[in-house]
């Protein structure tokens, strides 16, 4: 196993762990990213709304696996969340994170 093959490898890992919690999954691009497609039953809410709207995100009371376009985004969220008390990892790029579900 290479040093990728051992990083990705994990994430895979702990990505399954959360889908196995009940995660949910947080898709934080823009409105327009969005509608050119996302994951269903994916939940909405850009990265630039996510300070006032973080209650919303705590009523869900599941852990989050957050998502974007390339995974920048998304690490922020992730972050960010874990800061206000939220069990949350980064998904990486929407597409990529897919293909994992």
């Amino acid at each position: 196993m290479g040093f990728l093959d051992f990083i990705f490898g994990n994430k895979k890992r702990q990505i399954e762990s959360y889908l196995k919690n009940g995660a949910v999954i947080l898709d934080v691009r823009t409105k327009n990213e969005w509608n050119n497609g996302h994951i269903e039953h994916a939940i909405h809410i850009p990265l630039d709304e996510l300070n006032k709207r973080v209650s919303e995100v705590k009523k869900l009371n599941k852990p989050i696996i957050t998502c974007c376009q390339s995974g920048m985004r998304s690490a922020k969220a992730a972050q960010f969340l874990a800061l206000n008390n939220i069990d949350a990892t980064n998904g990486g790029g929407w597409v990529s994170l897919k293909t994992k579900l």
